[in-house]
């Protein structure tokens, strides 16, 4: 064998793998499309905390006269987030934005949420939703599509364009990969159009990395807003693993609501088990078994025709392709039971489930739907 081809052959070492990353993003960082602001959709995982290191690493090793592009780091807060994913993203994100507003670099911490009527408990025990399933899923749209394209809508309506960083990769899932595979590249390898978002290009810097790959770069370099990541991979460790992605469309749904995105929200009823959560109680963190009871029971009530309304919401009844009935939302009972039961959990958790303001507008959800049917002394 040649020399030459010999050299072919030996594997990249894993500081040429971080190297080509950074290389990549100054890149594209440094482009002619520099006035469009870059987006990087936040989850707190694995992948998205990656991309974030090498943003920030990069802007470190650029002259300040070079940090000319805005740079937003974006998380979506469903308002029933797993409460330790949570709690390591508020403590993250503060880092960042902390180092950030240091060191003089172009980048704002963002956070987005659901409407406030259209928080999750709003619709499921205000206007009765069913606890979603694959087939309804809902809440994706609700909690995490609109919310973060509404922002990014606004960057666009801002600045003409702007780029979405994604940290996703080829071998995530087939789901995933399908879904690149779909965008059509408009500037040599790097962007592609965002489908359903005028305006919006995606750049995702780590493509080609695999699972080991990340993990070794993470578990290997100090985080550069301070401090390393040992946080993130002892939560990893203690959950089993996998974060629910950043959703920007209904292509992308697959991933929320499976069994390889597992820090998702907690009453998730898609997954047929929060193996998250319940990494957490096998870790010795009890405190979250009555979040996963309660969670069980929500997905088991769903197709009790007792707790279920006969009428839609429009006030129609429907019925499937072979005849059979489809109910419609919970029943006002069954909402007051849901409700019962969440606020007995809440009030043995340490923190809340469900705000003030929701149950504001949960009471008067309940109160029009039955003006003129009665008191509503026990609602």
């Amino acid at each position: 064998m040649n020399v030459a081809l010999s050299q072919l052959l030996q594997p990249v070492s894993i500081d040429d793998t971080w190297r080509g990353v950074l290389d990549h993003v100054k890149e594209e960082y440094l482009s002619q499309a520099q006035r469009f602001p870059w987006i990087v959709g936040f989850s707190g995982g694995k992948d998205s905390t990656l991309v974030t290191h090498a943003i920030f690493e990069m802007l470190l090793e650029i002259a300040p006269s070079q940090r000319s592009r805005p740079i937003h780091i974006v998380s979506n807060d469903t308002l029933v987030e797993s409460p330790m994913v949570m709690s390591h993203l508020n403590v993250v994100t503060k880092q960042i934005e902390e180092a950030a507003v240091s060191l003089g670099l172009p980048i704002t911490v963002a956070r987005t949420q659901p409407d406030p009527d259209k928080t999750f408990w709003v619709l499921l025990i205000g206007k009765g939703y069913p606890s979603p399933n694959m087939t309804m899923r809902w809440c994706t749209d609700r909690l995490k599509i609109q919310p973060t394209s509404g922002y990014i809508k606004g960057q666009v309506s801002a600045s003409g364009a702007a780029i979405i960083v994604l940290g996703v990769r080829r071998d995530e899932s087939q789901s995933r990969q399908r879904s690149i595979e779909r965008r059509r590249n408009v500037r040599g390898e790097n962007l592609s159009e965002h489908d359903r978002l005028p305006g919006a290009f995606i750049f995702r810097p780590i493509i080609d990395l695999s699972v080991d790959d990340v993990w070794e770069i993470l578990g290997t370099s100090f985080a550069p807003w301070g401090g390393n990541h040992t946080a993130l991979i002892q939560l990893y460790r203690d959950s089993e693993g996998g974060e629910c992605p950043v959703v920007l469309s209904s292509d992308e749904a697959p991933g929320c609501g499976t069994s390889n995105s597992r820090f998702g929200c907690w009453t998730c009823t898609v997954v047929e088990k929060d193996k998250s959560l319940q990494g957490f109680v096998d870790a010795g963190m009890l405190y979250y078994q009555p979040l996963i009871e309660f969670r069980d029971w929500l997905k088991a009530i769903r197709n009790r025709t007792d707790m279920r309304q006969a009428f839609r919401r429009n006030g129609r009844l429907t019925f499937d392709a072979n005849g059979k009935h489809i109910p419609g939302p919970f029943t006002i009972q069954a909402r007051k039971e849901i409700f019962e039961r969440l606020m007995a959990v809440q009030e043995g958790f340490d923190g809340a489930l469900i705000s003030e303001s929701e149950i504001k507008q949960i009471r008067q959800i309940w109160a029009d739907e039955l003006q003129g049917a009665g008191s509503l002394a026990d609602v």
